[in-house]
């Protein structure tokens, strides 16, 4: 008697995990289409951050060329005496 309900268990834990498994392995297709777009994601953020340092720096350069441009219409103006 002892063994059959022992039995009975473990074959409804097997029955339970079983479908635990079975659940699992029906959303693996979609998670894994989740994790190419979550990749691709970021392989685009890294582009855009690549080019997002490269606009950063040619916006300081251009900074410092309209300083340079400002001091010398400074310098002209101190010139002709405006």
């Amino acid at each position: 008697m002892l063994t059959w309900i022992l039995l009975a268990v473990v074959l409804f834990a097997l029955l339970v995990l079983a479908l635990a498994v079975r659940a699992v392995l029906a959303r693996l297709p979609g998670l894994r289409r989740a994790a190419v777009a979550l990749q691709r994601r970021q392989a685009d953020a890294e582009a855009l951050a690549g080019s997002a340092q490269a606009l950063q720096a040619r916006a300081e350069v251009l900074q410092e060329q309209l300083a340079t441009a400002q001091r010398r219409v400074a310098l002209i103006k101190a010139k002709r005496g405006d």
